[in-house]
């Protein structure tokens, strides 16, 4: 979200977000600021949408249009499924009128109608791209050492990247050896703080 905002306030659009490590202090502030029509865009995640803050200050936003993004997070068939956005709906009931998008570059034809199911979508109107992609390129490699593999592509390809881990601790791990051969690296997950996961993002996008 912070990445999605600073891009929008870049092009001229201001837009405000609510994620977590925020204080109650700045969340209502932020809501407040959110009230006056400047802002173009909130960015709210699912779990904050839920907080009886959030509710408090709902009816004071002039709100146009509820976007929701990763909509196949929504879908109990969808890969990465959390609870907080069958939760989403309800907002419909708090906002009547207003018009749902649901949005997302990974889901099948089940997930679709699943997603169309939880948001009491009753006449949907459904766009599809394919899953092709122009911008974006493939590679699979069959290594005898993944690790090796990481520093040889790391080395050769130019700009910036994101390696994905399956622990918070492999983070660390992976971050240390790639700065063992030499290489800029950092590890970002959840468990770090608030004010370390800003700096490394930001230091990512620098």
């Amino acid at each position: 979200m912070k990445d999605q905002i600073q891009n929008l306030s870049d092009k001229g659009i201001p837009a405000l977000g609510i994620y977590s490590g925020m204080s109650r202090r700045l969340m209502v502030q932020t809501l407040k600021n959110a009230g006056n029509d400047h802002y173009k865009l909130l960015y709210v995640s699912p779990e904050r949408i839920e907080t009886s803050l959030f509710l408090e200050y709902l009816p004071a936003l002039n709100i146009n249009l509820i976007a929701v993004d990763e909509a196949h997070c929504i879908s109990q068939w969808g890969y990465d499924f959390r609870p907080s956005y069958l939760r989403i709906a309800d907002l419909r009931a708090e906002l009547p009128g207003v018009p749902v998008l649901a949005l997302t570059a990974s889901a099948t034809e089940v997930v679709q109608k699943d997603i169309c199911e939880k948001l009491a979508f009753a006449n949907p109107q459904i766009f599809r791209q394919s899953y092709t992609r122009a911008n974006l390129s493939y590679s699979v490699f069959k290594a005898d050492s993944k690790l090796s593999k990481l520093i040889d592509v790391v080395k050769k390809v130019p700009g910036s990247g994101i390696v994905y881990c399956k622990s918070r601790k492999r983070t660390s791990e992976v971050a240390s050896l790639l700065q063992m051969h030499g290489l800029s690296a950092s590890f970002y997950h959840a468990g770090l703080t608030q004010e370390e996961r800003s700096k490394r993002q930001q230091d990512w996008v620098d």
